[in-house]
């Protein structure tokens, strides 16, 4: 859940691309975690 409100966040502010780059990696390694937990 916080994970998901920092996206959020990370999205409407859009201010620093080192924080957008650091969310998408997060979402990234999420994406294959969250796939693995469904199998």
């Amino acid at each position: 859940m916080p994970a998901a409100k920092k996206r959020t966040a990370g999205k409407t502010a859009g201010k620093a691309p080192a924080k957008k780059t650091a969310t998408k990696k997060t979402a990234a390694a999420k994406k294959p975690a969250r796939r693995q937990r469904g199998a």
